[in-house]
């Protein structure tokens, strides 16, 4: 079985969420290598990585929800999918806790309307289902491993809990191909929800504002870089293809560097050469204190290692938003 770019070279690619941080970068990296990617896009987000390089214009679109089933199915037969991406979610906690049936719709009822069409298209195309640290909720014993139980408490947990059993079962049940990723707090260019503590960071220090900790800045985190993300998930796939071994497992994903919210916080203002203090507000609520992740099963299964360190990926970041800011938001003066 071939690997690399002669495995995507002309291979059709199903990709869910394809206009968020980590599909942006994930249709980046399949056309990179010659992938025909196909995409399903249900709102039009402005200043989505995919829409303003153009990147958009280089898949074919299916427009619709990823929890309409019939759409999904007909698209994964019709163009005749090799491999899917599933990666649609709503990923906010703060919205999850607001609006738990929109996130329950997307997250739960998305996943199983995608993998009953993968399991129905006629292609048994193989599936990388994105879980979530979150879908261990609150672990005593850290890092976490792929033995430990899925124990999500709290809206967006328990979605990712629910999505992650789900995947695993239609392998279970039905011998459809299916593997599953788990990965801590993504970051990256491209990412516009400014409640996170990467790209709100940056963007408070752009605009000489100081940076808001929502909790105390005590939490460890797992940070992941989304163009390690995207690259982890294509090496996966490949995997999957010349090792039956690996299908039908979860793998976590992590550069084993937990770092607390504090130290993220002042790592970006010291790259960025600002004297700015955080401002702590702790008023977050349903906040795991710790939470990171082991990674020994995919460096021994996968033969899969990490490309970026912390420091190098934070400075793609913050050059992305610079060029962004001053671009998209010109009364904003970039230092």
């Amino acid at each position: 079985m071939p690997t690399g770019d002669s495995f995507w070279r002309d291979r059709r690619v199903f990709v869910t969420g394809c206009t968020g941080l980590v599909g942006s970068w994930t249709v980046k990296a399949l056309l990179e290598r010659g992938a025909h990617v196909i995409g399903l896009i249900r709102d039009q987000v402005h200043g989505s990585e995919l829409v303003s390089t153009r990147m958009v214009d280089a898949i074919d679109v299916v427009h619709g929800s990823v929890a309409d089933f019939s759409l999904l199915e007909r698209a994964l037969a019709e163009y005749e999918v090799q491999t899917v991406f599933h990666l649609a979610a709503q990923t906010i906690v703060g919205i999850a806790d607001r609006c738990p049936l929109g996130t329950f719709e997307t997250n739960i009822k998305g996943t199983w309307c995608l993998l009953e069409a993968a399991r129905r298209c006629g292609t048994r195309p193989q599936v990388v289902v994105a879980s979530s640290d979150k879908a261990y909720g609150d672990q005593a014993r850290l890092p976490y491993t792929e033995d430990s139980p899925l124990d999500g408490r709290f809206p967006y947990d328990a979605s990712k809990s629910c999505t992650d059993i789900l995947a695993l079962s239609y392998h279970h049940t039905y011998d459809l191909p299916v593997s599953v990723t788990r990965c801590g707090n993504f970051f990256g260019g491209g990412d516009l929800n400014w409640n996170r503590i990467v790209p709100g960071t940056i963007r408070s220090i752009i605009r000489g504002q100081r940076p808001v900790l929502r909790s105390d800045g005590s939490n460890l985190r797992d940070y992941f870089y989304v163009e390690e993300g995207a690259a982890a998930y294509l090496h996966l796939a490949e995997r999957m293809a010349c090792d039956p071994a690996v299908v039908g497992q979860a793998f976590n994903f992590s550069t084993e560097t937990p770092t607390s919210v504090l130290d993220l916080v002042k790592l970006i203002l010291k790259l960025m050469q600002s004297d700015l203090r955080p401002e702590i507000q702790a008023s977050a609520r349903h906040e795991i204190q710790h939470q990171y992740l082991a990674a020994d099963k995919a460096r021994r299964l996968l033969d899969w290692q990490p490309r970026f360190s912390l420091e190098d990926a934070l400075r793609a970041t913050i050059a992305w938003y610079r060029r962004f800011l001053e671009k998209e938001l010109p009364q904003a003066r970039v230092a």
